[in-house]
Formats: C-alpha cells, structure tokens, sequence
C-alpha cells in the first residue's frame, strides 16, 4: 500500500552513499570541462602555472565544500543552501534565493543545457526547423518523466550517466598520456607566472567548471548512513573531481602543447582524434552529449528540492511541500520545475540570445547568495553553538575566510562584468521580480492568519 502524499511526511535516507558521490560529481562535471582548459591555458601563457591555478580552484572548491559538511551534517535538509540561508538569516532572505533559483538559475541550467543535447543530437537526426528545441523538450520532459518515478529511477540513471561521462573523460586523459605528440606540442613548465589580473581571471573560469557542488546540499536529509556519511560523500566528491580536472588539463597539455591548447575550441575532440583517428572526434561529441543529460539530471534532483523547502516554509505554497514517501520524490516540485523549464526552453527559440543573457548574468545573484552562506556558517556557530555539529570545518576560521572571500570577489567581478556587457539589468529585474513576489506572499500570509 503506498503512503499517502501529505503535509507533514518527510524524506527518507533512501540514499545510497555512492549514487551521491556521482550525482556531485554529475552536477559538477559538465560540458565546461570540455571548453575552459583551452581559456585557461590560454590566459595563463604557462602550462606549468595553468595547473597551479586549477589546483588553487580546486582547494578553494574544497574550502567551500568542507563548509557545506558542517551546515549539511548540523543541518540536514531537503532544502539545502534555502534551510541554512532561513535558519541563520530569516525565511524572507531565503526566499529571495529560493526564487532565484526556481525561476533562472536551476530552470535556466536545465534549459541551456538541453540546448546543448539538442544542437548535438540535431547533427544526427533534425526534428523540423526547430529540431534543437525540439530535442530540448524532449529531454526535459522526459527526465522529468523518470525523476516523477523516483528517487531509485532518478539516482539509477544519474549513476549510469556519470560512470559514462567520466569514462568519457578518462579516454581524453589516456589519449593524453599515450599519444606521440608532435615537436611542436613540447610543453615548457614554470617559464613566465601571469600577471595578477590573469590570476584572476582564470580562476573565474576555474571555479565556474567547479561550480555545483554546493548542491550536495540538498540531499543531506537523505543519505543512508546519516550526517558522517554525508560529510564522507563530499569529500570524496571533491576528490573525485579534483583528480580528474587536473588529469583532462595534464592530458591537453602534454598530447597538444600549451599554444595548441589555447588555440583549439574543441581541445578534447582534437586530442582524441589525434590519438585514435577521425571516428574518436565524433565519438567526443557523444559524451559531451551524456555530459548535459547528467547535468540535466542531477540538476533537476536538487532543484525540485528547493522548491519542496518553499512549500515547508510558506503556507501559501503548500501545495509544493507535499513529499512522496512511497517514490522518495517533491513531486510537486518537479511538476513546478519542468513547466518552467520548459517555458524557458520555447522562450529560448524566440530570442536565444537574450535567453543566454538571462542566464548568464545571474552569476551576480548566484554568487552573491553563496557569499551569504558562508556567513551562515560563522552566525549560527556563534547564535546555534548548543547544536551538535558531527563534522567541523578544520582550520576554522580560516577556511570558512578563504571560501567567504572567493565568494565575495566572484560577486565583485561577475557584477562588474555585467555592467561592461550592460546586461546587469537581467539580475536586478530578477530581484525586483522576487521582491515583489515576496510583499504578495506575506501579505497573503497575513490574511491567511487573520481568517
């Protein structure tokens, strides 16, 4: 007999430990892995201090991640970044975040990259004039479809996906070390350090391939084994993928040499067709394709979440609370989800680049609410210390200094880079939208308390 969906179920730890793992490393790993080595390489100059400025993104991504096992471990939610941003700041600030996410930042991310699947799978089989839309469509209804099963179909498929995507990229890194590249790929190591205006750039790309992590978040409340396992998964996530980035940027560099990476756009496709023949560039493309599917996925798992968390918080929106214990699963949430996604999916065919835009230039508001986090984690040590923590950032409070300040300087630079696209509006309409939203949501609030 199937539990019925209401108000007051919970999530379950139903969870395995390892379908966590690859789902942080499936939000993580995307199809950025397979274009920002070659701007890296290329604003560095240097091979040698192009591999240093990936270890720094790594150990700041590790930073950040070491502050989530502490709110995920003390914390434990469905509602992830929402929860922590609610419990030390308040539900109206939370909101804010919430909604950016739900309607942009999450929605958005599952549209684009079903753009990406689209454009490929267009090169195979086109749908019409519009076929990467229609393949678009497509993918999100359909993984929308299996995340409606459940939680074992949805971490099913996530495993799978993942466990292809990376053995995508452990090709790209024998192809590397196995390839006799040519004499003028010779690598010089350490010759000429970047000036710091390219530091600092590079690691905006850097730190963008590691972003997702944070998402791991959202399934604190249901891992098996409970909160020392899930500070466990996010280690070895970061692990995990800190390992293999430095491995597919070790592989570009030695199979085409620091100048052909920087000058190539499809580093890997070109390494891979060195090493194997013309059929391994088309086969590239292939897992670039499986890249966005697992993004979509995992992308989807964690957004439905946030949106489960706004239904807890806001009686207004019950309706999203709901959980369905029988399929581990906010199916509400979901429903909510893909509608918008796919609002954003037929709205990215009118103006594709004013949808890009619309993306690309939350970073301000995405950044900018990570910073907040960071904070949480000083403010509810200091206004929560009763609560037992099972796992405690090291080194505190360096640490949580060094990953509040790389969010700080993120939302610096992705502000003022929107400015100089004049495209900073895109965020401040985003807020304006959410603030608006929010006057609705405790006015109603309001006269539901006073009936």
């Amino acid at each position: 007999m199937s539990v019925p969906d209401t108000q007051a179920a919970q999530p379950l730890r139903l969870l395995h430990p390892l379908a966590a793992v690859m789902l942080i490393v499936g939000i993580v790993v995307g199809a950025g892995i397979f274009k920002t080595p070659s701007l890296v390489a290329g604003i560095s100059g240097d091979a040698g201090w192009a591999l240093v400025l990936w270890t720094a993104g790594a150990l700041i991504s590790i930073a950040g991640a070491l502050c989530y096992a502490e709110l995920c471990t003390a914390y434990p939610s469905a509602g992830g970044d929402y929860h922590f941003l609610q419990r030390a700041f308040g539900r109206n600030l939370a909101f804010m975040y919430a909604w950016a996410k739900a309607t942009v930042i999450n929605t958005g991310s599952i549209a684009l990259l079903a753009f990406v699947f689209g454009d490929y799978m267009s090169s195979l089989l086109r749908l019409g004039e519009y076929s990467s839309a229609w393949w678009a469509l497509i993918v999100v209804v359909g993984l929308t479809a299996v995340n409606l099963l459940g939680l074992d179909a949805s971490s099913r498929l996530q495993t799978w996906l993942t466990g292809l995507e990376v053995l995508g990229l452990a090709a790209v890194v024998v192809a590397g070390l196995t390839v006799d590249a040519a004499p003028s790929a010779a690598v010089e190591w350490f010759v000429k350090a970047p000036a710091p205006a390219q530091w600092g750039l590079c690691l905006v790309f850097v730190l963008l391939t590691f972003g997702g992590w944070n998402e791991s978040a959202y399934v604190s409340a249901e891992v098996r084994g409970g909160p020392r396992t899930m500070a466990w998964v996010i280690v070895a996530s970061m692990a995990v993928l800190t390992l293999i980035y430095l491995l597919v940027n070790l592989a570009l560099l030695l199979g085409l040499g620091l100048q052909g990476l920087s000058q190539s756009k499809t580093a890997a496709s070109d390494l891979m067709a060195l090493a194997f023949g013309p059929w391994a560039h088309k086969a590239l493309g292939l897992f670039v394709a499986i890249a966005a599917l697992t993004s979509i996925n995992a992308t989807m798992i964690v957004g439905a979440r946030t949106n489960f968390a706004l239904g807890r918080s806001w009686g207004s929106l019950r309706l999203l609370g709901h959980w369905q214990v029988d399929s581990g699963n906010p199916k509400a949430g979901y429903w909510m989800q893909g509608l918008i996604s796919v609002a954003l999916v037929v709205l990215g065919t009118q103006e594709a680049d004013g949808f890009s835009a619309m993306v690309e230039f939350t970073a301000p508001v995405f950044w900018g609410f990570l910073f907040l986090v960071s904070m949480a984690v000083f403010w509810l040590r200091y206004t929560d210390g009763q609560t037992e923590r099972p796992f405690k950032v090291p080194l505190y409070p360096v640490l949580p200094l060094v990953f509040a300040g790389a969010c700080a300087w993120l939302t610096y630079s992705s502000i003022t880079y929107a400015i100089s696209q004049k495209a900073i509006l895109v965020s401040f309409w985003l807020i304006v939208s959410g603030l608006v939203a929010l006057l609705a949501l405790n006015w109603r609030e309001r006269a539901l308390k006073a009936a």
